[in-house]
């Protein structure tokens, strides 16, 4: 089985909403159903999980009745931060899922994965276990020698942006929120699945991915995300 988990459990604040932003509309449709629609239609896709901010649980149900999410078949509740919210959703799958199963994590407020990009990452993981989907990195990286000042630079040819979606063996990915929460490694501040399983001693390996796959934060990504919209369309 593939199966996706969406994490949909912030409360989105930087957008000066007074609804989370996975559940703003545009152009009558929640945000984070777009993002369940690209894994709703995706051959590979299996499943789907959604960890939702306490209290949003049965609106997200009635969304998903609405637009056809037959794939939903799991929601939990998110924790105090976004690594707490991963593994609510990872321990969730624990009677659902074998070790051999890909598990796919994605942000729910990234409304705008390609086909490719999920393929492509699903056929990385299936071939060394997990899969990230990345992007090379086009700016120039100074190192600050203090506020004002520097002299030292990274050489950009050796970095890569990485997204969501990511995938793993659920076995892995199980084994990984266990430690991880046992050891205090990898679950702070801005960590991610990601930089946990670095953190952990594992190598990850790079999949395809997409300018379009932006990330929702801000009132301008919404505006973006519209522009976006209607150049697709």
């Amino acid at each position: 089985m593939n199966a996706a988990i969406i994490i949909a459990a912030g409360s989105g604040q930087r957008t000066n909403q007074d609804i989370p932003k996975q559940f703003i509309n545009v152009h009558d449709k929640p945000i984070l159903i777009y993002t369940l629609e690209s894994f709703q239609k995706h051959p590979e896709i299996d499943a789907i999980e959604v960890v939702c901010l306490d209290g949003w649980h049965e609106l997200l149900k009635a969304y998903a009745k609405q637009f056809g999410i037959t794939k939903l078949k799991w929601v939990t509740s998110g924790g105090n931060t976004g690594q707490e919210s991963i593994r609510n959703g990872v321990f969730n799958l624990k009677d659902e899922l074998s070790a051999d199963d890909i598990v796919v994590i994605h942000d729910g407020i990234r409304p705008l994965v390609d086909d490719f990009v999920l393929s492509d990452v699903i056929v990385k993981c299936a071939i060394h276990g997990n899969a990230v989907s990345s992007l090379p990195y086009n700016e120039q990286i100074f190192i600050k020698q203090d506020e004002l000042t520097t002299c030292e630079y990274i050489n950009r040819d050796t970095l890569m942006r990485v997204q969501t979606p990511q995938a793993y063996k659920y076995g892995k990915l199980l084994w990984g929120y266990e430690e991880a929460f046992k050891k205090n490694i990898g679950i702070t501040g801005p960590a991610y699945t990601n930089t946990m399983m670095v953190d952990l001693g594992e190598t990850l390996y790079f999949a395809t991915g997409s300018e379009s796959n932006i990330k929702i934060t801000t009132s301008d990504d919404i505006e973006l995300f519209k522009a976006l919209l209607s150049i697709k369309k």
